[in-house]
Parts: structure tokens; C-alpha cells; sequence
């Protein structure tokens, strides 16, 4: 059975951990529960795009306007309260997250689909969408920008980025495929039997 949080008081996105490691989580407590969701970065990043998208559309574009003319975000990425529960209701990973508008009460409509993994003996693993354990969740615009504010903070904070091909900079030296000479190297396997 779905959980309807409702409409929340409390909503953000952190990242948790070391760049190159770090796992991404949003949480969200209401008057009816909490919930913690995980989900990987393009989730997030994806999340954030959607909800921008429908402020752009709900406002005219008048805040995208607004944050280009002010010379772009200065949001700082938004920490867990320290009142939040420690056991939340739901804790999650992430499979699938779906994202709406409700004209006639102003609310964002969030809902997030549980990854659920089946380990059989002797076969290999099985990931499920379990929609019977959905959370469900309402938030405002208000809400909506702090949120994209804080996901533009937190993604680009993680390992720089090649500039070419968009694969992470470690530290190590980088073959970059998109770089004029060098190409990923690729074994070639020969076969020994001679026809």
C-alpha cells in the first residue's frame, strides 16, 4: 500500500559522503510521516530539470529570467534538520520518480517507486518497481525553487569533469576519447588455433 505524505514542511536534497563515492538522497517529513528516498545523481539532476521546467512554465518563465538576470544560482546545497527523524517511516532507494502539478491546490506532486531487489538461490539478482510501496508527496513553488537551488549546488560539487567527453577526473591520468590521438584501449584477444 502507497504512503501519502501530504504536503510536507520540510524538503531538500544532500549528498552524503566523499566526491567520487558519495550517495545522493531527498527527504521529506510531513505532518503524516517522513521519508528518506536514494537515488543516484542523474535521478536528482533529472528531478531538479522537471521541477524547473514547470516553474519555467507556471511563471511565464519569469524565474528563469529572474536567476539569469541575477547572474545565475547562489545556492548553497541544503543539510537534513537536525530534528529529522533518525528511523524515518520510509527509506528507500529510488526506482523510478514521477513528478506533476496540481493546478487546482498549487502543489507539486511528487511520487517515488521503491527499488525492491529479489535474491533467489541460484539465480542471479531480480531489481522490481514496487509501486505498492510509493510514496507520495505534495510541495509548494516555494519549496520547488529552494529545492533546484540546492540539486544545482550539489551536483557540480562532486569529482571536476572532462570538459570532451563528460567522464569523471579522478586525480589519475585521463585518456580522454574525444581528444585528438587517443582512442580507449581496447585488448584484441587472438585465438591460438591455426586452420
Amino acid at each position: 500500500m502507497s504512503t501519502d505524505l501530504g504536503p510536507v514542511e520540510v524538503l531538500g536534497a544532500e549528498a552524503i559522503g566523499q566526491p567520487g563515492q558519495r550517495r545522493f538522497r531527498l527527504f521529506a517529513r510531513s505532518k503524516r510521516g517522513s521519508a528518506i528516498m536514494w537515488m543516484e545523481k542523474e535521478q536528482l539532476d533529472e528531478l531538479s530539470l522537471r521541477v524547473d521546467r514547470y516553474l519555467a512554465q507556471l511563471t511565464q518563465g519569469q524565474v528563469l529570467r529572474t536567476e539569469a538576470q541575477a547572474g545565475g544560482l547562489q545556492a548553497s546545497p541544503m543539510n537534513m534538520p537536525a530534528d529529522f527523524p533518525a528511523s524515518p517511516d520510509q527509506d528507500f532507494q529510488v526506482a523510478e520518480l514521477r513528478i506533476g502539478y496540481d493546478d487546482r491546490r498549487s502543489l507539486f506532486l511528487l511520487v517515488a517507486i521503491p527499488l525492491e531487489i529479489i535474491m533467489e538461490p541460484g539465480q542471479e539478482p531480480a531489481a522490481l518497481l514496487d509501486e505498492e510501496k510509493a510514496v507520495l508527496l505534495l510541495f509548494t513553488q516555494q519549496q520547488a525553487r529552494a529545492l533546484t537551488s540546492a540539486v544545482a549546488a550539489i551536483v557540480p560539487a562532486g569529482r571536476p569533469v572532462c570538459p570532451l567527453c563528460g567522464a569523471p577526473l579522478d586525480g589519475s591520468p585521463h585518456a580522454c576519447v574525444r581528444q585528438n590521438g587517443h582512442r580507449e584501449i581496447v585488448p584484441v584477444i587472438e585465438d591460438d588455433e591455426e586452420e
